[in-house]
């Protein structure tokens, strides 16, 4: 969470919502810890998950394989990008031969497979698993 300054040294804590914490990927628990180690531009250990969040210390992979389900999540974001590539191609060039289409989804799926497959992992972290926002989380950690 964020602190706005409110002058006379007094600081309010901001909630973050759930859609920010989720473009953030943040920890559904306390909106605060990183779900990945490493960063999105980085491609080593791309998919790599916290075991627990560094900063509430939830649980983020409750069972082994959690994240195998996040796979068909990743698979509609595949084929949304398919759906939406071959449209704006006809409707742009007017029907152009099958390698323009071919070549412009293949170099789409490589440009957004680290958002595709971190995204995929967030929302189902957020929508499966059993973390629930605790805005007093800090109470219970002490």
């Amino acid at each position: 969470m964020d602190c706005l300054s409110l002058g006379h040294n007094i600081l309010v804590m901001k909630k973050v919502s759930l859609g920010a914490a989720m473009v953030l990927a943040k920890c559904p628990r306390c909106r605060e810890g990183q779900i990945f180690p490493t960063s999105i531009i980085s491609y080593r250990k791309l998919s790599d998950v916290h075991n627990h969040c560094p900063t509430c210390n939830a649980v983020l992979t409750p069972e082994p394989d959690f994240y195998y389900g996040a796979m068909y999540i990743s698979y509609a974001f595949s084929v949304a990008l398919v759906v939406n590539v071959l449209i704006v191609l006809n409707y742009l060039f007017d029907d152009p031969d099958v390698w323009v289409y071919v070549t412009t989804v293949l170099i789409g799926n490589l440009l957004l497979v680290p958002i595709m497959l971190r995204y995929s992992k967030v929302l189902y972290l957020n929508l499966v698993g059993k973390l629930k926002y605790d805005p007093d989380w800090k109470k219970l950690k002490a």
